[in-house]
């Protein structure tokens, strides 16, 4: 399964991190540095969640996608050849 969310609708905080509560695995993606969660394992706090998942105006950033029950935020070229192989 394969949905992206809509840049034309904002997330806030709270949409984002409801948002990240349905997935299993969160790859978060700024530039070269990528940081991969395990959401049900080891629950990150919620102030940590919130940094990898918003950008400077506290919304949620783009893209994100959610594949399976893999949630995708932010960019980086290697991470999604190995996602969309």
């Amino acid at each position: 399964m394969r949905e992206t969310v809509s840049a034309a609708k904002r997330l806030g905080r709270a949409e984002a991190l409801a948002l990240a509560r349905t997935a299993q695995r969160l790859i978060a993606m700024k530039g070269k540095h990528v940081t991969t969660v395990d959401l049900k394992a080891a629950p990150p706090s919620e102030e940590a969640l919130a940094a990898l998942l918003l950008g400077p105006t506290g919304n949620l950033r783009a893209p994100t996608l959610r594949v399976g029950q893999t949630l995708l935020v932010g960019y980086n070229e290697q991470v999604f050849a190995d996602v969309f192989r």
